[in-house]
């Protein structure tokens, strides 16, 4: 089988990429062929469809009004993508295609490639985020606070809130964008939205969307991270303890929260510290936050970090933090720090509960509210103290990782869906 595998940017770059890039390695290691079509950029990982990818595109640098202009009506439906697509179509012959993130940069005009009017190939997408029901992609308004507005279909409430960036120019465009999207009926010409969680599965359905073309399927974890948490070795670090975050440092991620709760409880914790791994818009104001606060040398913020150096670090964490404001749906963070046996303290919004469940395999705190993550965090540290109920938990997280993230098992499915969309449209 050949795959074509859709995403806008083609290097690490967070969550999505992880998922595109182990699916790929997954299908190949399977014995299927993986082309893949994206965004031309400096950081990409070498490609050999590169030269079909689109030109880059940056929405929010500094750019010509005239530049900015013609971005803008690319933002809704790009000739140069459906163009490229299909030519790559045509070169490669895929059997499936399974889209990631695709909006604005690409767009969905892709799916309006000649070819595919001639060929009924299969048309997946996994779903990362809440685009498909919420311009601004993260339920979350112009305030920071949680929103449901555009459930109904009438995105005009992002341009009211200013729900992007609070910009109201830029809450225009995505609302535009939206109601384009739904108009030309570009989400009809996907068979199957892959949901991670079975809370974005039940907001897709709230949007509007068909029972019959959403599926719950949890990401999986790579054979490595599967090998950590079988090993069932404890290398938490007792001499030195910490509390980690790991993820980008953005505003829904709720790192401000964090050091907040951490800063509130330090006395009564003497010893711990707060491990910080991770880059983004608001380092500098994390930065500023702890100028000059009382034990703010007790927060290390230790960059970027990956493979062994990630690795490592969640192993020696005695506990790992997840303090999402947004409603995140299966965060890869929270498998990797099970897989390590790290219980998590994370925040009861979105699909984070389906994973971290209080005194079982962590403990919660509302969104937003550092004095309900401080409370939460003291649970945990309460835990840790007590090595043989600390151990029980780390039993029970290593356990949900392999008994529900299984890479092969994720694999045999996404390819039976593939197979199984293939006669439908076939038959059809």
């Amino acid at each position: 089988m050949k795959v074509c595998l859709v995403n806008k940017f083609h290097w690490r770059k967070g969550g999505s990429e992880t998922y595109y890039f182990n699916v790929a390695e997954s299908l190949r290691a399977m014995g299927h062929d993986v082309v893949c079509f994206a965004m031309e950029g400096l950081e990409n990982e070498p490609c050999e469809q590169s030269g079909y990818f689109v030109s880059a595109r940056d929405y929010n640098g500094k750019t010509s009004v005239s530049r900015k202009v013609r971005d803008a009506a690319s933002m809704f439906y790009s000739k140069e993508a459906k163009e490229k697509f299909d030519r790559l179509l045509r070169d490669e012959r895929p059997d499936v295609i399974h889209l990631n993130l695709v909006h604005r940069q690409i767009t969905f005009s892709i799916l309006d490639a000649p070819y595919l009017q001639e060929h009924p190939v299969p048309i997946i997408y996994t779903s990362h985020d809440y685009m498909l029901i919420c311009p601004a992609s993260v339920m979350l308004d112009g305030a920071g606070e949680v929103c449901d507005a555009c459930l109904d279909g009438r995105f005009h409430h992002c341009f009211e809130k200013g729900c992007v960036k609070g910009s109201r120019a830029k809450s225009a465009l995505a609302a535009a964008e939206a109601a384009f999207l739904r108009h030309h009926g570009s989400y009809r010409k996907i068979d199957r939205i892959i949901s991670p969680s079975d809370f974005m599965r039940a907001k897709l359905l709230e949007g509007g969307f068909p029972a019959s073309q959403v599926v719950r399927m949890r990401n999986f974890a790579t054979n490595e991270v599967l090998a950590c948490a079988r090993a069932d070795t404890d290398y938490t670090d007792r001499e030195r303890p910490y509390l980690l975050f790991f993820g980008r440092l953005s505003r829904e991620k709720g790192v401000d929260v964090l050091v907040d709760a951490f800063l509130s409880i330090a006395d009564r914790i003497p010893g711990w510290r707060l491990v910080i791994a991770g880059e983004g818009p608001e380092r500098e104001a994390i930065e500023a936050q702890l100028a000059g606060r009382p034990r703010g040398d007790n927060v290390e913020m230790v960059g970027f970090q990956q493979g062994d150096a990630l690795r490592d670090l969640a192993e020696r964490s005695s506990l790992s933090v997840t303090p999402s404001r947004w409603r995140e749906n299966m965060p890869f963070s929270i498998i990797e720090a099970f897989a390590a046996g790290t219980p998590v303290v994370g925040t009861r919004i979105g699909g984070i509960p389906e994973l971290v469940s209080e005194g079982n395999t962590g403990f919660l705190a509302e969104p937003g509210d550092s004095a309900s993550l401080a409370e939460a965090i003291m649970r945990g540290v309460d835990l840790w103290s007590d090595m043989d109920a600390y151990c029980d938990v780390q039993s029970r997280c290593r356990s949900l990782v392999l008994e529900n993230c299984d890479q092969f098992r994720y694999m045999s499915q996404l390819l039976d869906l593939y197979e199984s969309i293939g006669l439908e449209k076939k038959s059809g």
